[in-house]
Formats: C-alpha cells, structure tokens, sequence
C-alpha cells in the first residue's frame, strides 16, 4: 500500500467501494450553489471576462470568496509580484462592474509557488478556505473555481487534508489528454497539479489546448457586441486588443477566453461535453501518466462555443 496524506488508498487491488464514491460525488449541482473562485486576474484578459461572467449569475452562484493566484510571465516579476498585480486587478474589476461589496472577500494568495508536495504555501486565501471548506459537508460542498495555477488549492489541501470532502474543484488547467506533452501555464509553474490530482478531491478537469481554447473571440466580434454597453466592457475590449496586437504582434486575430468555461460548466449543461476518467498524474516532464485504479474525475473534452458566447455576451451587455 502506497501511502497518501489525504487518506485516499492505492494498492494492487482496485477499491471498488472508492470508485463509486468518487462517480456519484461528481454529479452536476443543482440549484443555487455557493463558490469561491481562484484568480490570476491580471495575467491576461480572461480571468476578468470569468469574474464578471459570474458576477452576472449570480441567481445560481453565490460568491463567498475571491483568492488573487500567483502567476510568474512577461505581465510580472515573478509569483508573489503576479499575485499582487492580480489582487489589485480584482478590485479595478469590481469597481467597474460596481460589485464593491465583494471587495471584502477578496484575499491575497500565495506569495511563491509550490517546490514541494508536502509543504503548503501559506496565505490568506489558502487559511480562509481551509477555514470555509468546514462549513461544508461532503452532500453540501463549497464549489471551487479555480482558473490559474492551483497552488492556493493546493496549499489547503495540504494545510487540512480533510476539506477534500468538502470542496468541489472545478479546475482549468492542463492540456488535452490526446496533446503531444502538458506544457499547460496553469500546471507548470509549480507541482500543485500534482497534489491536485492525486488529492481525491471531486474535480472537473478543462483542459486548454485542445479543448477551451477553442473558445476564442475577435476584435470585430467584440466591438459588434459589446462596445459602448458599460465601462466594464469597453475596458476588456481595450485590454483584449492590447494583448493581441501589442503583446502578440498579431493583426488578423483571436483570442482565448478560457477562464470563462470553469464558470460555465456550474451554469448549463448545454454549454460542454464531458465524461469520466481515471485522475490523470502531472509528471515533473509536462507530460501525464496514467493509472486507471485511480479515482474517477470529470474531464470536459468539448465546448459549444457560440451557445456559450451568446450566454457571456448577454450578460456582460446587461451590466
């Protein structure tokens, strides 16, 4: 037996018991569901499109927290300088979709990524929803979106191994299972994938390429729908084309949003496509390993983009 600091055993034989459980905690939530959503708002242009997605559904999401996430490239100085750009980010976000009350739920994250498996990066977020989880019942968890590298997640699940049965991950990250390699941003940084995934924790798994990033956007698209409705969306317009055309160099363009998809998949089941699969291992190469004794997750494998995009679209419009 190959021991597991969250209790979930792996042995020669296949614990049938395990897998049924981890199948029927995989169910889509019905009704009104409280969430906490995990952000590298100011890496790009997406994570603020997800939060304000969410904002406007409100009538089935209750957001109970915000986590600003570390993130390390051309857009920060490294972890903790990516996280603090993110916390500020949050706020502008907030303000201009006039949210302000959420301003007090909002907390810093880690500041430096996970070098190891057994020893957590300590930060507000991770003991504010180490904290939160236990309000929460394995028939009644909290749902966790989580839309940057998972380090915050991570580190609660090592802080308190024992939330696994009380949190919900809805995680994008990583790339297809039929990708060449797993050069994913949001699972390379550091090894917190691999705690992740090997947790137990009920996870539904959007991978990127290959999969949402097919969920992209135009310059023209933006502009015909979205132009002169609100502060909010002519700011990520703005943004938008910036990235593309000044970070980039491109001028023909689209762009990902993907971080809209985590959000959507708690919305509709019209909105993607998925199926069960054993939990895939990250390996320290950016490539997976399989096991099918593994515990079962959730992995989304197609995105009905425009029926999604009217959805973001509409709401962000109605702001």
């Amino acid at each position: 037996m190959i021991p597991n600091p969250f209790g979930f055993s792996y042995s020669d034989d296949i614990d049938i018991s395990e897998m049924e459980q981890s199948i029927a905690r995989l169910k889509r939530p019905q009704g009104r569901i409280d969430v906490v959503l995990d952000t590298d708002t100011f890496n790009e242009v997406d994570d603020q499109f997800a939060l304000a997605y969410l904002l406007q559904s409100e009538d089935r999401l209750n957001l109970k927290a915000i986590y600003a996430a570390p993130f390390d490239n051309h857009h920060s100085n490294g972890p903790k300088d990516g996280m603090e750009r993110s916390y500020e980010e949050i706020f502008r976000v907030l303000a201009m979709l006039k949210k302000s009350q959420y301003e007090e739920c909002t907390y810093k994250g880690a500041e430096q990524f996970l070098d190891s498996e057994e020893t957590p990066a300590v930060s507000a977020a991770a003991e504010h929803l180490c904290s939160l989880a236990m309000e929460y019942t394995k028939e009644d968890p909290l749902y966790v979106i989580a839309i940057a590298a998972c380090t915050n997640i991570a580190s609660a699940l090592l802080m308190k191994p024992e939330i696994k049965d009380r949190i919900f991950v809805v995680w994008l990250g990583g790339l297809s299972l039929d990708w060449h390699d797993n050069f994913s941003f949001n699972a390379k940084q550091d090894v917190a994938a691999r705690v992740l995934l090997g947790s137990g924790v009920p996870l539904v798994l959007l991978p990127g390429r290959g999969v949402v990033d097919h969920f992209s956007t135009t310059g023209p698209e933006l502009e015909y729908w979205l132009r002169g409705k609100n502060e909010f969306c002519d700011y990520i317009i703005d943004k938008t084309r910036h990235e593309a055309e000044i970070v980039s160099g491109e001028t023909c363009w689209s762009r990902p949003i993907s971080d809209v998809t985590a959000v959507a998949w708690l919305l509709d089941t019209s909105f993607m496509l998925d199926r069960l699969e054993p939990s895939p291992i990250m390996e320290y190469d950016h490539h997976y390993a399989k096991d099918k004794r593994r515990h079962f997750i959730r992995y989304v494998y197609s995105i009905n983009r425009d029926r999604l995009m009217k959805d973001l679209f509409d709401k962000l419009a109605s702001i």
